[in-house]
């Protein structure tokens, strides 16, 4: 198991170690003003624009903004309220410790949250966040069963996620993140999805729309 606060994370450029304090104050604020937008876009209904000229680095510092605000957006059972809020993400990390910049000095609910990282679906039922990544997508629907009644958020890209149990998932459309949600598999974890969450959502199936 790999856990770590974002406060303390390293990340390595071009072969030399860097404490996330240690990157430059104009990144900082660039990533603020990422977070704003995302905000506004989880409001409004406004999405930020995926450049075509712009890297697949670009789109994950956009999805691990989704990400965080996300978990705003939805309510945990009482029982599963105690220590930190954990985030996880299966396989190789997209974000490349984006996800750790976006959620340094945050907390949800008052909980200072955590990133973990796991390689198998079965690890995740300490997670609140589980984020699995398209490439992962092959390894979900033997294991997903296993979750489908634990109270964590499961977002994923794979065109077929939210048939395989899922319940966020994440595209691109128009060079823009979009979102469906799956309300039916959410309420079987005993999560309760904002229905401004899901009055943004592209699409939502199953479930009792509020």
């Amino acid at each position: 198991m790999n856990l770590r606060h974002p406060q303390t994370g390293v990340r390595k450029v071009n072969g030399r170690s860097y404490r996330v304090s240690d990157y430059a104050d104009g990144a900082v604020e660039a990533r603020s003003k990422l977070l704003i937008g995302v905000i506004v876009a989880l409001l409004f209904g406004i999405c930020p624009t995926v450049s075509s000229a712009q890297s697949q680095v670009a789109e994950y510092r956009l999805k691990a903004a989704f990400l965080f605000h996300f978990a705003q957006f939805v309510e945990w059972p009482p029982e599963n309220a105690g220590g930190p809020f954990v985030i996880c993400i299966m396989g190789e990390d997209p974000f490349h410790g984006d996800l750790e910049e976006a959620v340094q000095g945050k907390s949800i609910a008052t909980r200072v949250v955590w990133i973990r990282h796991i390689k198998q679906l079965r690890e995740g039922q300490g997670c609140h966040v589980l984020f699995i990544d398209k490439d992962q997508s092959k390894n979900v629907s033997a294991g997903m069963s296993g979750l489908r009644q634990l109270p964590v958020l499961t977002v994923g890209e794979s065109g077929d996620f939210l048939e395989q149990g899922g319940i966020i998932r994440m595209f691109v459309e128009d060079r823009k993140i979009r979102f469906e949600i799956n309300q039916g598999a959410a309420e079987t974890a005993n999560l309760k999805i904002s229905s401004r969450l899901l009055l943004l959502a592209t699409g939502v199936v199953g479930g009792n729309r509020r």
